[in-house]
């Protein structure tokens, strides 16, 4: 049997010292339904009452966004949290899934980011985790419109920028893309529907960010209580670190307080070039629930 979230998060905040903060930061995240998100008037709120800045509260916080982490495979929990330029910070956590390929995990620090553009995040200022980011993330990172300014706080050593973790890197820049990850983007694929799921999925495939296959898609995922959680495609330079957009709708999805056992429908958008995700997106859906992807191309 699963354990709720609210009984890992409270287990977790015995490893934090300060009890006082421990108790603000439970009431705060129950009162939220336990959502991996915190807005910015509750980080200054913790802040001022606490004297602490925000990247210290954000290696505080990481036992806690370690809570949402799914690994069936390695039993290794990582927490990351993004701190966005709206001050808001993001949950992220390491997903595994069984009876699928290895190669559909989302590592922690792809989950904090692709939650934070989910919810709407323009750029990300610091991220912080609680074990060194392995060459998979540093390259996912390179990806984001903020990479030459990123800080990178790890509870052994803090402030430091990804250009320390990634000398010498390959980028967007040198196949000169001018959009990054997180910027604003609009692919201009259209369709004939009123349908909200199937609407919403071609938003996220219209915000995809593929400048290399120009394989844009997008995900929606309707839930038992009509809520919509959604997923974008992140590609890479690199091309292996990219982050299809079933994985980040399943992320955010997690990452909200919800169990993806409450799927009743699950839409994709795409506009396949060289590429089509249609095969792992069903392989993933099929390994999770027995919902049926509905395809549509565009």
């Amino acid at each position: 049997m699963t354990t709720p979230i609210s009984d890992k998060i409270h287990h977790a905040l015995s490893q934090i010292d300060n009890v006082l903060l421990a108790q603000d930061i439970w009431l705060i995240l129950q009162e939220q339904k336990f959502v991996g998100f915190l807005p910015h008037f509750a980080i200054q709120h913790l802040c001022n009452k606490h004297q602490i800045t925000p990247q210290q509260l954000s290696l505080q916080l990481l036992p806690i966004a370690a809570c949402y982490a799914t690994t069936p495979i390695s039993h290794f929990n990582v927490g990351a949290i993004v701190i966005g330029v709206s001050s808001n910070f993001y949950f992220g956590a390491n997903q595994e899934f069984c009876q699928t390929d290895i190669q559909q995990t989302i590592h922690a620090e792809q989950s904090a980011i692709s939650h934070a553009w989910m919810r709407g995040e323009k750029q990300i200022t610091d991220i912080s985790v609680n074990y060194t980011p392995c060459g998979h993330c540093r390259q996912f990172m390179n990806e984001l419109n903020s990479a030459e300014k990123l800080q990178i706080h790890l509870p052994h050593r803090k402030n430091n920028p990804l250009h320390q973790y990634l000398p010498d890197a390959f980028g967007p820049k040198n196949l000169n893309i001018q959009l990054h990850l997180l910027d604003q983007h609009d692919n201009q694929l259209s369709l004939n529907s009123n349908d909200p799921v199937i609407s919403q999925a071609l938003a996220m495939a219209n915000q995809a960010h593929a400048p290399y296959s120009k394989a844009f898609h997008g995900i929606a995922l309707q839930t038992q209580d009509q809520h919509i959680y959604h997923g974008s495609y992140a590609e890479n330079t690199a091309f292996n670190p990219s982050l299809p957009a079933m994985q980040v709708a399943l992320n955010y999805l997690i990452l909200s307080g919800e169990a993806v056992e409450n799927i009743t429908r699950a839409v994709m958008v795409e506009k396949p070039q060289t590429l089509s995700y249609k095969r792992m997106a069903e392989d993933l859906l099929g390994s999770l629930t027995k919902v049926k992807l509905e395809y549509i191309l565009t």
